[in-house]
């Protein structure tokens, strides 16, 4: 699976999600630093990369429709500290099937998992053709 890791997630996570198989670019890498949320969700969009998130605001339906991109996935931990924040990244990603959530807007917790998933009449190149919101 093509993944984009947000700004707020460790560079760290990217060997080890290498290494389970996934290509893997930053926001940081890519000089995206410091960038609205949208040109964020535009890259990923434009590159068919699913992005990995802390960010809320990328969970706002409004903006970021499931089916519209090729999935959000927002990750709400207990605790901020970068190896609880890892270790819920890792193994979500090792204990699923990534390719089940495309053109979803997924939040992970340490307790649950919520899937907003597309329509059913979208197709999964629909994402290409639907602008993400500017607002």
């Amino acid at each position: 699976m093509k993944l984009k890791l947000d700004e707020n997630l460790s560079h760290y996570l990217r060997p080890a999600l290498e290494k389970g198989g996934h290509a893997v670019a930053t926001v940081l890498e890519e000089g995206l630093r410091g960038r609205p949320d949208p040109e964020v969700g535009r890259a990923a969009r434009d590159e068919g990369r699913m992005l990995l998130t802390l960010d809320l605001e990328f969970a706002d339906l409004r903006k970021y429709a499931p089916g519209t991109h090729p999935g959000i996935i927002l990750f709400r931990p207990r605790t901020m500290g970068p190896r609880f924040v890892n270790r819920l990244i890792l193994e979500f990603v090792r204990d699923n099937d990534l390719a089940d959530f495309v053109g979803c807007v997924v939040v992970v917790d340490p307790t649950r998992i919520r899937v907003r998933r597309p329509p059913l009449d979208a197709s999964p190149g629909d994402w290409r053709d639907i602008p993400l919101s500017d607002a």
